[in-house]
């Protein structure tokens, strides 16, 4: 029985219900699906990073931390930036621990974006984005990805800039499709925002894991950009522990000053230990520098195993995920597919629809190659087993 409220609600964000991510939850729990679904390791981190945050703990960094962060983390994150991509952040006014990728997603768009501003995204999308927007009293703009390959129409952005466009999110290496700009985009991404107001707020938590060789091309790889730009990273996704809900953003100091702003009365700090830990952790590069490697061969395997299968893999040049076309064997939507792994293969995924503010349904499910090697097998094993509807 419910706890029954006298007071009327309204809703900033009507349209929200539960995500598709618990319902699928909920419905894998129900079946014991196998999880190739969430774009989280079940692999443990590694071991020196727990005995890391224990030590912290018992030298009794158990409290507040500085609001930006602890400086020895932030100056391990400049002097990486400064090495891999030889763009200079101050580690005083430019550099921001946060409690988790979301959270600086959200100070960087709650603290840059006013009432009666545009904000331009690219669809499929993580679904954080658009709900932020709104909560600012902001009109957010989606384009969508061209279909296979998932590439930004810069036509349609330059038709989408407005008077009123504050900011571009985009997201590379990008979730859910697994595919990374490269240097053409980010210049044709500083050309159409060259001589404007426009901030970048780029999602960069899978820096680290871009494949066959390619580099990363963020937003700190190109300076003109870099000036106009909040990076946002994730020591979940480069460590293993998306559960510590630490991350981190960097900026110019007139911008990161804004989101401060918003992160000291939304936070204050992150948590302490962990970032002694990351501190720690961070002292060797071959964390990051190997995690492309690390994964890529996770994505082979997948591929591998389900080369005999059903399914058309797209292709997959960063990130955690594979996309898979079933369309040449049935015309369920993406939804009703996904359902019908669970309940008769056992299997979870995620249909593409779901990134869609219009439930856009293009036949293709999103697989989570970040699992042991006995999951992959296991999921593969199933998804080759299934049949035409």
């Amino acid at each position: 029985m419910t706890l029954r409220t006298p007071v009327r609600t309204r809703s900033k964000l009507p349209d929200v219900g539960t995500t598709i991510f618990t319902v699928i939850g909920q419905l894998s729990a129900e079946h014991n699906a196998i999880n190739l679904s969430q774009g989280a390791p079940n692999f443990p981190c590694d071991p020196q990073l727990v005995a890391g945050v224990t030590r912290a703990m018992q030298e009794n960094h158990n409290q507040y931390a500085p609001m930006t962060g602890l400086r020895a983390l932030k100056e391990c994150i400049a002097q990486k930036i400064a090495d891999l991509y030889h763009t200079h952040y101050d580690v005083d006014s430019e550099v921001l621990i946060t409690a988790s990728a979301s959270q600086g997603l959200y100070s960087a768009i709650s603290g840059l974006v006013h009432p009666g501003d545009e904000v331009i995204y690219f669809e499929p999308s993580f679904d954080s984005y658009a709900p932020i927007v709104r909560l600012q009293g902001a009109t957010p703009i989606a384009i969508k990805l061209t279909v296979p390959n998932f590439a930004v129409n810069w036509d349609e952005v330059r038709a989408a800039i407005t008077s009123r466009t504050r900011m571009i999110i985009v997201n590379t290496p990008h979730n859910p499709s697994g595919q990374v700009f490269s240097h053409a985009d980010l210049d044709q991404l500083a050309a159409l925002t060259r001589n404007t107001d426009i901030v970048i707020l780029s999602d960069e938590v899978y820096e680290h894991v871009v494949f066959d060789g390619e580099p990363h091309h963020g937003m700190a790889t190109h300076p003109q950009l870099a000036e106009r730009s909040v990076i946002v990273s994730s020591f979940g996704k480069t460590y293993h522990v998306t559960g510590w809900r630490v991350g981190y953003c960097v900026a110019p100091a007139e911008l990161m000053d804004e989101i401060c702003k918003v992160h000291q009365f939304l936070m204050f700090s992150a948590d302490t230990p962990m970032q002694y830990a990351f501190a720690e952790q961070m002292r060797d590069p071959q964390g990051w520098l190997m995690l492309s490697s690390f994964y890529q061969r996770k994505r082979d395997l997948l591929q591998t195993l389900l080369a005999d299968s059903p399914f058309r893999l797209l292709p997959s040049a960063g990130s955690f995920f594979l996309l898979a076309d079933y369309s040449s064997f049935s015309n369920e939507s993406d939804s009703e597919m996904v359902k019908r792994l669970i309940t008769d293969y056992g299997v979870a995924t995620i249909p593409l629809s779901a990134f869609y503010t219009d439930g856009t349904d293009n036949k293709l499910i999103r697989l989570s190659f970040a699992k042991d090697e006995a999951t992959l097998r296991a999921g593969a094993q199933a998804l080759c087993r299934v049949k035409p509807r």
